[in-house]
């Protein structure tokens, strides 16, 4: 197929330091190529593939210093406006701005939505656009909207990306941003009653600064928390792998978290708060604890010892590779492409094994949609 990828241009593909949509993207695009499929990438200049690259914007918008982001977005739509045609699919990670613009086209396309769809404007907007294909990247993330999901499509990483190492270093992780949702400061809270030494790696975004400065900052005056600031992914694996265990102790309904899986990816086990798609993705007991408050976390910490490394990363690599994720997008792909279009409109879905109920308008496909992912995965294993 030729498919086209259109990430955000707020970081480059992948990002240098921070960024998770991009990140995705960049894994999904690379694994496509691999599995021989011909994909244009619609990104900022900067950016590494091996696929096409059309540079929307010299460099990513963020680390450049852009104060207008919008400008360069609709640089963007009209570049793949203008090349929509030779494509089979668009395959969208730009949240909602180009709804009108592949309405008008009528061009295949789906679009993964990121982030969480709680918001109070979003039953008006996917009520408009309810013939718009949408990805889930949990099903948590997709429950409190109704809109037209065709699926449900977890986040992977490549398979080699990290390598599992043996949590030497001792102490607990925080990997992020030191946002309020994120919250880094019962981070701190936890590390502390748990006498560990807490390790933080996370962005310090510009709306996240009087955050950080009010709540974060007078905590980390404490002894044995240290703050390393933002990194990349080749520090990445030494930070997490050398970790007891990775906190996350957010406190908003978290889409997806990627930070659990590359914590798993480096056999690290995972304390999170049961919130959004933690309990989706963390299994308790087995890669990790779901925790409910600081006094559920810091007996979790003294059980970290019990779970076995080698298991955590084997379930990474049964859950959550770019491999498996880029060949239940092609299982996505070629459903949207066989399938009539009003059919795809009234909400019928295919998906990660057996489906979930579908939420959005209509029934869930669960037979015919279920074997097409099946052949899929058949035709795109590995030898």
């Amino acid at each position: 197929m030729k498919i086209a990828q259109i990430p955000p241009l707020i970081e480059s593909v992948p990002p240098r330091l921070y960024g998770g949509t991009e990140r995705i993207a960049s894994y999904l695009t690379e694994e496509l190529i691999e599995l021989g499929h011909e994909v244009t990438l619609f990104a900022s200049g900067d950016s590494r593939t091996d696929a096409e690259l059309v540079a929307c914007c010299p460099e990513a918008l963020r680390l450049a210093g852009s104060h207008d982001t919008l400008a360069c977005s609709v640089l963007q739509l009209e570049a793949l406006r203008k090349r929509a045609r030779e494509f089979d699919i668009l395959h969208f990670h730009v949240e909602y701005l180009h709804f009108p613009l592949v309405r008008q086209m009528g061009s295949r396309s789906v679009t993964t939505m990121h982030g969480r769809m709680d918001l109070p404007d979003y039953p008006r907007l996917f009520g408009e656009f309810r013939d718009m294909p949408l990805v889930s990247v949990s099903d948590q993330q997709r429950a409190p909207q109704k809109a037209n999901w065709v699926a449900t499509v977890h986040h992977g990483l490549p398979r080699n990306l990290y390598r599992p190492q043996d949590g030497g270093g001792g102490y607990l992780a925080f990997l992020g941003r030191m946002s309020r949702e994120k919250r880094a400061d019962r981070a701190i809270r936890i590390a502390r009653r748990a006498g560990i030494e807490l390790k933080m790696a996370a962005k310090i975004g510009v709306d996240d600064r009087p955050f950080f400065e009010r709540a974060v900052v007078p905590l980390l005056e404490v002894p044995g928390v240290e703050f390393l600031g933002e990194i990349g992914e080749a520090e990445k694996n030494d930070f997490l792998g050398g970790a007891r265990a990775l906190l996350f102790p957010i406190d908003w309904p978290e889409p997806f978290g990627l930070a659990m899986i590359e914590a798993m990816a480096c056999g690290t086990p995972v304390i999170a708060w049961r919130s959004g798609a933690t309990s989706e993705v963390v299994e308790d007991g087995v890669t990790g604890f779901i925790v409910d408050s600081i006094d559920d976390a810091v007996a979790a910490i003294d059980r970290v010892g019990s779970l076995s490394r080698a298991r955590v990363r084997s379930r990474f690599e049964e859950r959550f590779t770019a491999e498996r994720m880029a060949q239940e997008y092609v299982a996505v792909y070629e459903y949207l492409n066989r399938t009539d279009p009003e059919r795809v409109r009234a909400g019928a879905a295919v998906g990660r094994g057996p489906l979930a109920p579908n939420p959005g308008v209509g029934a869930p496909i669960r037979g015919a949609a279920f074997g097409l992912w099946s052949a899929a995965q058949a035709k795109h294993a590995p030898e």
